[in-house]
């Protein structure tokens, strides 16, 4: 094998082989065939590009002996003399300005160049690094290049054309040389090793083109390097990595999930991890930049890869494509806006580990910082907490009180304690000393009505609820009986949050509220109260704890909140992946089968260690041994909607008797009986229960019942009773699990 290096075995010779010029080869081989080749050539251009070797073919289609012809005959004398290994032409003079720049040498070359060639066509002066010529230098030599001889060619190369002056630049023809396309030397490349005859793993070629910056000549300089190095397996990717200096793609991905998921600990410990490996930081931090930018395009544009946006193998375009779904788009955005800024300041810092950990913290940190990037980065991380259940869907949750959700705060209303108008901490506290009331139920299984409707009086009919009631009528106040439930301790408090029917018993701050299963103990209604109509509240038979399956055990369907919940206690990023990205395709009561949206997700899934995650998730809170089945599944899955989620949304509908979260399409259907006037409700004085129909005179309200003490003291360890329950502060750490460092007033 020739010690030769690369770049020089592999020299083109001819204008067919230079790669990625083809608006400088082309209009020059077009000169050629009218022969009208001019005196003087000016080629500019980055490094490593070409300028010099199209200067070398140009000399000799110049001066070969069928010329001046595009394309070399590679037999005469001359073309041998300048060919890729040859010994040179006497008529073809190379010069390096760098160090023959002066007017002393510029004197020189005129007094020659006015001697004709010697034995070719034409006398070819190629000035290498031009604009090293000095001022004085260029002026020595106008004369001779603006009315050169016949026989005599100059061709200038530089990479500054602008210290060219202006005398010289405008006696030539101008072709500037541009940095070669990434897939046009990455297959050049691939060409170069196939004729080495040396194995070269996909994910190096990539490699090489980024770091020679699109310079043929320093492509295959680290490509020769490489090569040199390589064992009997071939160049690897690990080799490539750790002699180029890259970070391995590993790093990548894990600091990119630990940004996803918020995991701190691992984000530092990636950071440790570069240190203690002697990688540059800098470096690091550059990477990281380049993987964010991928992911933005592929976030923009699913097809990147396709269309060439993006250089890399398959296998890292899909895992690149996973992580791009569990970001946000203002969130990814903002990380990369925060990488870039990074990278600015470690220039010149001392302590770039410092640095690059405050890069980590920012982007770890949003709630921080109150600018718009972080507010938007904010609500990306809340919107996809909502849609963490699977499918999309957003899980049920419990409804917000408002002033008409309980009865009593508006005309027609049957029952129920006044809660003040406009909602907020008095409407909560309301609320809270309201009846007791069961979790919302499965939908299609007849939600129990959220608070217990009283007993209608013989004189008002059925129907009487469902009618418009007098837009004067005032609010009538509850008995006194009404305003003291005895409901059980365990019963939860209308408009409180309901509590998940975990496996594992109990909900974990921040998890989503599931369904109470069937046969749990349902609130008494309150002493005095008579129980309420048959007709009201019709309960369809529910299946044997609210999941079950069509062969008798757990139905994966209606746990799949719950076991999305186990998973995350376990793994915040399986978790995201499984509520992003799959849903339950299927069960046969022994198979789990899992339908992901695309390939990426579930090789993703099945390489990241998940599956084993997912099974022991089930195995601990469950108590079941299934087998898990990654399929693809585009349509979303066909799991039936979640239990917990009612038709209406989580929202009592209209047409109860005061009662929340049943819908007309879970009750029987029954005659409608025809409309009647709505009969005279008798006068306040004769009022004997509060189901009875709102007064339809105008008379003044009565005095509201006093409160007793100890209805009106919150107990300590009573969260509902919060005043700030349903603020926006609230509800983000109680539904999300959210961590608030400081908030920011808009004030």
């Amino acid at each position: 094998m020739s010690s030769l290096a690369l770049y020089r075995r592999y020299r083109p010779e001819s204008f067919a082989e230079v790669i990625g010029q083809e608006h400088v080869t082309d209009p020059l081989q077009q000169a050629l065939r009218n022969n009208r080749v001019n005196h003087a050539y000016l080629f500019s251009g980055p490094r490593g590009c070409g300028k010099t070797t199209s200067a070398r073919i140009l000399a000799r289609c110049l001066n070969c002996e069928q010329g001046p012809t595009p394309t070399p005959c590679g037999e005469c004398q001359s073309c041998r003399d300048l060919a890729r290994n040859g010994p040179g032409s006497i008529d073809v003079i190379e010069i390096d300005a760098a160090s023959h720049g002066g007017v002393d040498d510029a004197r020189e070359l005129r007094e020659k160049a006015f001697f004709g060639p010697a034995a070719s066509r034409y006398k070819i002066y190629i000035i290498d690094e031009a604009h090293m010529v000095t001022s004085a230098g260029f002026n020595a030599l106008l004369k001779v290049v603006e009315e050169p001889p016949e026989h005599l060619k100059f061709i200038f190369a530089t990479t500054e054309p602008e210290k060219v002056i202006g005398t010289i630049r405008s006696r030539t023809h101008h072709y500037p040389f541009r940095l070669v396309p990434p897939g046009t030397l990455r297959e050049y490349l691939g060409e170069v090793c196939g004729k080495e005859k040396i194995p070269v793993e996909d994910g190096v070629l990539p490699l090489v083109v980024r770091a020679g910056q699109g310079s043929v000549r320093d492509s295959m300089s680290v490509m020769d390097q490489l090569l040199a190095g390589a064992a009997a397996d071939g160049v690897t990717y690990a080799m490539a990595t750790s002699l180029l200096g890259y970070t391995d793609g590993s790093l990548l991905d894990s600091v990119v999930e630990a940004f996803a998921t918020g995991d701190g600990a691992a984000a530092f410990e990636v950071v440790d991890r570069i240190i203690e490996g002697g990688n540059d930081p800098r470096r690091f931090v550059a990477d990281l930049l380049e993987r964010l930018r991928d992911l933005v395009i592929l976030a923009a544009v699913p097809d990147a890869a396709e269309k060439g946006l993006i250089d890399a193998p398959a296998d890292v375009i899909e895992r690149m494509q996973a992580q791009a779904g569990t970001f946000g788009a203002a969130e990814l955005s903002r990380a990369a806006d925060l990488v870039n800024e990074g990278l600015t300041e470690m220039r010149g810092a001392n302590s770039p580990r410092l640095q690059l950990e405050l890069i980590c913290a920012r982007v770890l940190l949003p709630a921080a910082y109150g600018d718009e990037r972080s507010v938007m980065a904010r609500l990306d991380r809340i919107e996809r907490g909502v849609n963490f259940s699977g499918g999309g869907a957003a899980p049920a949750m419990g409804y917000v009180p408002g002033p008409e959700a309980h009865g009593g705060a508006m005309p027609g209303a049957t029952g129920g304690e006044p809660v003040p108008p406009g909602g907020g901490p008095a409407a909560a506290r309301a609320a809270v000393r309201a009846s007791g009331a069961p979790s919302v139920a499965p939908a299609g299984q007849g939600a129990p009505a959220a608070v217990e409707p009283p007993a209608r009086t013989p004189a008002a009919p059925a129907a009487a609820p469902t009618e418009p009631a007098a837009p004067t009528a005032p609010p009538a106040p509850a008995p006194a009986a009404a305003q003291q439930p005895q409901s059980p301790p365990s019963a939860p408090a209308p408009g409180a949050w309901p509590t998940a029917a975990t496996a594992g018993g109990g909900r974990r701050p921040g998890g989503w509220p599931t369904a109470t299963p069937a046969g749990a103990a349902q609130p008494t209604p309150p002493a005095g109260a008579p129980a309420p109509p048959p007709a009201a509240t019709p309960q369809p038979t529910a299946p044997a704890a609210g999941h079950a399956s069509p062969s008798g055990g757990p139905d994966p369907r209606m746990l799949w909140p719950n076991i999305l919940e186990a998973v995350k206690n376990r793994r915040r990023f399986t978790w995201i992946l499984l509520s992003q990205n799959a849903q339950v395709a299927g069960f046969d009561g022994t198979t789990l089968q899992l339908g992901f949206v695309n390939a990426g997700a579930r090789d993703n899934f099945a390489s990241s260690g998940s599956e084993d995650v997912l099974r022991q998730a089930l195995a601990e809170q469950f108590n079941v041994q299934w087998k898990i089945e990654a399929i693809v599944d585009p349509s979303g899955g066909s799991a039936p909607p979640s239990p917990a989620a009612p038709a209406n949304g989580g929202y009592g509908g209209g047409g109860t008797a005061g009662g929340y979260g049943s819908t007309a399409a879970q009750r029987p259907a029954s005659p409608t009986p025809p409309t009647s006037p709505a009969p005279t409700p008798p006068p306040p004085t004769a009022r004997a229960t509060p189901s009875a129909a709102p007064v339809s005179q105008p008379t003044a309200p009565e005095p509201p019942p006093p409160v007793s003490p100890e209805d009106d003291i919150p107990e300590d360890d009573d969260p509902d009773l919060n005043e700030s329950a349903l603020s926006g502060h609230e509800l983000i750490v109680r539904e999300l699990g959210a961590t608030v460092v400081e908030e920011f007033s808009n004030e």
